[in-house]
């Protein structure tokens, strides 16, 4: 059922976001602090049962110097006019199997997925830790780990990763002369459309039904997992009800999108109580570069499913051929 407001609303809903006088200064503040770090990538390869391409088992250095894993596909028949594609993985799952990702591959695309740190407990395992976890209170889950503090907030040492796995993916000698492009689904979408920010050199981004974006209105209109962490937090620490937000202010995928120029992509579910509608426009609304938006009135958070994935071929193979062009 529609729960949120109307298209020809959602369309317009350009909300005032909180943003924080120092947000650049603190972004340009923990990249400096990041890149201090060799991100010294490892790329291994591995045996495995895909024929189509070539398999890496990557390291590299993320937040804190703390290694981050990915694999990387790299197919025998690249696509013209090629791009690596960096993928990015929704709310608690890992990077699992190589056997997982096989869409962009398939497609012609040399493929780099980022592991995520911490997660993997929900689906698909993770073989990365979160080294750099302070162990403050939180509730249970990742929504609210270090929010007292931007600085030890744990979407801040995401947010990081993602952007070193696209320094890490220009590394490989295959992601050193073609373009590069970000996406992800959900907490995917928003290390996508963070990376197209914060990351040099993205040509474009498609985040898929973004997490992390306005997150007073989603805690105004659902209560489902994963909000639902930041709602029994605060049901606790109701003192701290404002700092939580100030936080998360750096971390709010919209102030990112402000700030993202390159060609974007989104994805929305009209009927997605998991990133409201409402609040994926928040984003694609504030969006500072050119802009599409495919919309899906009957679907939730599982977005456009493969037809979506059509979508975003037409969409890549139109951006890489007028580069190319």
């Amino acid at each position: 059922m529609f729960t949120d407001l109307p298209l020809a609303d959602l369309r317009r809903y350009q909300p005032e976001i909180q943003e924080p006088a120092d947000f650049e200064e603190f972004w340009s503040s923990e990249l400096t602090a990041a890149r201090a770090h060799d991100i010294d990538p490892a790329f291994t390869r591995i045996p495995s049962p895909i024929s189509h391409a070539d398999v890496f088992d990557v390291t590299f250095a993320g937040y804190g110097g703390d290694p981050v894993k990915a694999w990387l596909l790299i197919p025998h028949e690249i696509a013209p006019n090629s791009a690596i594609v960096v993928e990015y993985i929704g709310y608690n799952g890992g990077r699992a199997d190589p056997l997982d990702w096989l869409k962009w591959s398939c497609a012609g695309y040399p493929h780099l997925v980022m592991d995520t740190r911490g997660q993997g407990g929900g689906w698909g395992g993770a073989d990365t830790a979160d080294l750099s976890d302070n162990g403050a209170p939180s509730s249970r889950g990742f929504l609210t780990r270090g929010i007292a503090d931007p600085r030890t907030y744990y979407y801040t040492r995401l947010f990081i990763d993602a952007v070193r796995a696209v320094d890490a993916a220009r590394r490989h000698p295959i992601g050193a002369d073609i373009p590069l492009v970000t996406t992800g689904g959900s907490q995917g979408g928003a290390l996508a459309l963070v990376a197209a920010h914060l990351a040099d050199g993205v040509l474009a981004t498609m985040p898929d039904v973004p997490f992390l974006s306005h997150p007073r209105r989603a805690l105004e209109i659902t209560d489902t997992h994963p909000y639902s962490e930041l709602i029994e937090y605060l049901g606790v620490y109701s003192d701290k009800i404002e700092q939580a937000f100030a936080t998360m202010s750096y971390t709010d995928v919209a102030n990112h999108a402000k700030r993202a120029t390159a060609p974007a992509l989104f994805s929305v579910g009209l009927i997605d109580d998991v990133t409201p509608a409402s609040t994926v426009f928040a984003a694609f609304n504030h969006y500072a570069g050119p802009k599409e938006i495919a919309v899906y009135p009957f679907n939730g958070h599982e977005g456009g499913g493969t037809r979506h994935l059509r979508v975003q071929l037409d969409f890549l193979a139109g951006r890489l051929n007028a580069q190319a062009g």
